[in-house]
């Protein structure tokens, strides 16, 4: 197969879809790799590092022309819709519940559009979305601890503390992937740590895991109003998979926290679990709405490309071999995961979460793809 690697272009994305191992990987299996000329300079990777893996330098237009699957780290903005085509399979982040003109431009186009982030095992895993989260979700609390700083509009704590003086208080809202890691690096910085989450079994799991170090709370629409006047930093980390996240932080609960105080939203992705929240970029990360900083940068992990690329090829390398190595209706038949990864088929959705969040049609895979089982 030949399997393309577009440069990003959204603002202050520096990853890339492909490493040069990776392209390696793929050129000894057979398949052309053809990389979009200095598509790797934002992860330190130079065009020579990928011809000397094997693939091919081309141009942005010869890219999208020439492959057959066409890997992205980002979801296409709209100076790439032009390219989008019939016969090319897209795998991407694409996070199109919150994005109903991406959406149209998919389904108008005919393009097969696979989501990494829905990407699901059996046992309710996303594979392709835990090494962003991991790396969102710690970096996240170090958002926090740097945004509290005076001089960046913040309280002017420090979030340790130091002997004799109290250390500040993270509330992390959900104890999944991106939770459990911001809680891990709050920890390590000293800070008293409040995780609120819905599952018991979870809660449970994070207590034990890590040692008591953390305080697992039920959440409630009354428990986060209560815990977030206690907060200095709030991190929200909740995921709803392939759709919009729940606002669970209202504009009216931003009058009972600290003046200076810190909430960075990783779900922004997804829309924000915060009413107040709208996407930011790494170039200006921050905003102020009544007293409380805002972190909500999009791509957090595009902010170190080095470890984002490495970790996302390590993840979504064996879905690409599988899918250039038997074709899509062969590798979504062989793996019910990837299957739930595509979204967009020949003009239709085939997503149900993406088609309710914008009230359009939904057409179940298995007829979409006729070459799939039903």
């Amino acid at each position: 197969m030949r399997i393309g690697v577009a440069k990003e272009i959204k603002t202050d994305e520096y990853r890339v879809a492909l490493t040069p191992a990776g392209a390696r990987e793929l050129v000894l299996k057979g398949h052309d790799v053809l990389v979009e000329t200095t598509a790797g300079d934002g992860s330190s990777w130079s065009d020579a590092d990928y011809e000397r893996a094997g693939a091919q330098i081309v141009s942005v237009d010869d890219v999208w022309a020439q492959a057959e699957m066409l890997l992205k780290v980002k979801e296409p903005i709209a100076e790439e819709y032009p390219h989008l085509r019939e016969g090319l399979v897209l795998f991407t982040y694409l996070h199109i519940a919150a994005d109903e003109p991406l959406t149209r431009a998919l389904v108008d186009s005919g393009i097969t559009a696979v989501a990494y982030e829905t990407v699901e095992t059996d046992d309710h895993r996303l594979p392709l979305l835990a090494p962003m989260s991991e790396i969102a979700g710690r970096l996240a609390a170090q958002a926090g601890a740097y945004f509290l700083e005076k001089p960046l509009g913040g309280r002017g704590l420090l979030l340790g503390g130091v002997p004799g003086v109290a250390p500040g208080r993270v509330l992390v809202l959900g104890g999944g992937v991106v939770g459990y890691n911001a809680a891990i690096i709050a920890i390590g910085l000293g800070a008293q740590v409040t995780i609120l989450d819905r599952s018991i079994d979870r809660m449970r799991y994070l207590d034990e895991i890590l040692s008591g170090r953390v305080s697992t709370v039920m959440s409630s629409t009354l428990q986060i109003e209560s815990s977030i006047a206690d907060a200095d930093v709030v991190i929200g980390a909740v995921l709803v998979p392939g759709t919009r996240a729940p606002k669970l932080v209202t504009r009216a609960m931003l009058g009972v926290m600290k003046t200076g105080s810190v909430i960075v939203d990783v779900a922004i992705d997804q829309g924000g679990c915060v009413e107040t929240a709208r996407p930011t970029t790494h170039s200006d990360p921050v905003y102020s709405v009544d007293g409380v900083t805002h972190y909500c940068v999009a791509n957090m992990p595009g902010g170190v490309p080095i470890t984002s690329t490495k970790a996302l090829t390590n993840a979504t390398l064996p879905y690409v071999e599988a899918i250039a190595e038997h074709g899509l209706a062969e590798a979504v038949s062989r793996d019910r995961a990837l299957a739930r990864g595509v979204n967009v088929l020949h003009g239709k959705i085939t997503y149900e979460p993406v088609a309710e969040a914008h009230d359009l049609e939904y057409t179940p895979l298995e007829t979409a793809l006729p070459l799939m089982p039903a």
